[in-house]
């Protein structure tokens, strides 16, 4: 039986904020305001104070003084690739460092991300379509054991943009995604770490 998950406000404020910086509906610079993000949200000022506090301490957010907080800028096209390139590493050195001692419920787990992130892509639900690539990415980090590893990757999955629009379909990344699980069902670590190097742009 899966395991329900209860988040608390800030989570969820937290969670629908990322969502929006991930894919471009908040823009590089654009300022936030706790007023009008507690209206938005129909809470008072202090989960948002606290949602706030979490993304600046993730580098999401940039606060300045006496000039509020704003979106940070999105890396330029130069810089880009070398983001990617860090986070794949990082990831394939995950991966590659848990392979040989994933248990039954790992993979469970995975099963039923998939399943959810599936559903997310054919209904177009975008919030939860990013929120279960990120989290199943994010369970092969963590699982590695190591806070630091975590510590490191995500900053910079919240510092780019998730290029949804290279694929025709949101599908063609739940399908990516399924590449990923079988492969890793099927005990091809080669294979495995290939589709996960393939699936991050």
């Amino acid at each position: 039986m899966s395991k329900v998950v209860h988040r608390t406000i800030r989570e969820q404020i937290v969670s629908h904020l990322r969502t929006e910086m991930l894919t471009g509906q908040l823009s590089g610079g654009e300022r936030l305001r706790e007023q009008h993000l507690a209206e938005r949200f129909g809470v008072s000022r202090g989960p948002i104070r606290d949602a706030l506090l979490q993304l600046t301490n993730e580098g999401v957010l940039v606060a300045r003084q006496n000039r509020g907080v704003n979106v940070r800028e999105m890396p330029s096209e130069t810089v880009r690739p070398l983001i990617v390139d860090l986070r794949r590493r990082l990831e394939t050195f995950a991966l590659d460092t848990i392979f040989d001692d994933i248990r039954p419920e790992d993979l469970e787990g995975w099963r039923v991300n998939l399943k959810s992130f599936g559903t997310a892509c054919e209904q177009q639900d975008m919030p939860v379509v990013v929120e279960r690539d990120i989290a199943f990415h994010r369970s092969i980090v963590e699982r590695a054991g190591d806070g630091g590893l975590t510590a490191i990757w995500l900053p910079i999955i919240t510092h780019m943009l998730l290029p949804y629009s290279r694929h025709r379909s949101l599908l063609e990344s739940f399908r990516e995604h399924g590449g990923i699980l079988a492969a890793i069902e099927s005990g091809d670590r080669a294979l495995a770490v290939e589709r996960l190097q393939q699936n991050i742009q």
